[in-house]
């Protein structure tokens, strides 16, 4: 008998199975803590000083929604908001288009095209601070297309647009758009590559046309990378920071401010940390309202599956 109760008390764990269980979690917990202190307690520190005095440093003082109101009060705010309604959109639908053309072109099979996809998705390979620098000369009446063009002849040509109060906000969207396309064509391409070709043949065969079972069949059945490069877009259109300060800086003026410039304005430069604090938790609001419809359908939708 006591043979057998020694033979079915279980073994007891070594230090080594002890530290095979706990080693992911060690790992794993400097990467979770910068997380939260560095994302989430900031995002909680930030809500909290937007119903604050705050100027130059903290100050702790409840003035409640004060700072909001100032900022619906603001004609800058506004103008930044309106302006990233403009830029967000032309941004994103100009991206998606041509990203969906260039995946379409390149699905073809199309020689060179490892040397074409290279050369497409260079410019994400930069920062927004040189893809802004670099536009900032191409498009400077001064210096870059504008004088190159009539000095070869073309005086009646002008190109003003990056002086122009009313049209440099759509230099931001050249410059956004010509660093982000090429990625949107990345994620399509990826996409397409994974379609049962068999599907593609069987359309040819009922004599379907090839725009056809683009338009009807392949990229309806991309929904999801669609909303991912959405998603993505988005993102990057509310958060536009460095491209403006690197292009415009603001100007003329604050004609081509945006959201992002606008906060840090505020909170670092002249004095309103509150007031900044508020517009990055508008901001902050304006990514959940995007993000958190498209993760309750990603949800939703593998509970159905």
């Amino acid at each position: 008998m006591s043979s057998i109760a020694l033979q079915a008390r279980p073994a007891k764990a070594s230090p080594l199975d002890a530290l095979q269980r706990w080693l992911p979690k060690l790992v794993l917990a400097p990467s979770m803590l910068i997380v939260l202190v560095g994302f989430y307690a900031y995002i909680g520190w930030t809500f909290l000083l937007s119903f604050t005095n705050s100027r130059f440093m903290p100050s702790y003082k409840w003035v409640g929604l004060q700072q909001y109101e100032r900022l619906w009060d603001n004609d800058r705010w506004w103008v930044a908001s309106q302006n990233l309604l403009v830029f967000g959109g032309l941004f994103i639908a100009i991206s998606l288009t041509i990203g969906v053309v260039l995946a379409v072109l390149l699905d073809q099979r199309i020689r060179r095209e490892g040397l074409i996809r290279t050369i497409y998705l260079y410019p994400m390979a930069l920062s927004m601070i040189v893809t802004g620098t670099a536009w900032q000369w191409l498009l400077n009446p001064g210096l870059g297309l504008d004088k190159l063009l009539r000095d070869w002849g073309w005086e009646g040509f002008r190109f003003d647009w990056l002086v122009d109060p009313d049209r440099v906000i759509y230099c931001l969207v050249i410059a956004a758009v010509w660093q982000a396309s090429g990625f949107v064509m990345a994620l399509f391409l990826a996409g397409l590559r994974s379609v049962d070709q068999s599907i593609i043949r069987a359309a040819q065969v009922d004599g379907a046309s090839l725009p056809t079972i683009y338009l009807r069949i392949v990229l309806p059945s991309l929904r999801p990378v669609f909303f991912s490069a959405l998603m993505i877009l988005a993102h990057i259109a509310i958060k536009s920071f460095d491209l403006v300060a690197a292009m415009t800086a603001g100007g003329p003026g604050y004609s081509s401010d945006l959201p992002a410039m606008f906060m840090y304005a505020h909170t670092f430069t002249r004095g309103q940390m509150g007031l900044g604090a508020a517009s990055a938790m508008l901001m902050l609001g304006a990514v959940m309202a995007i993000i958190v419809p498209y993760l309750y359908s990603e949800l939703r939708n593998k509970r159905h599956v």
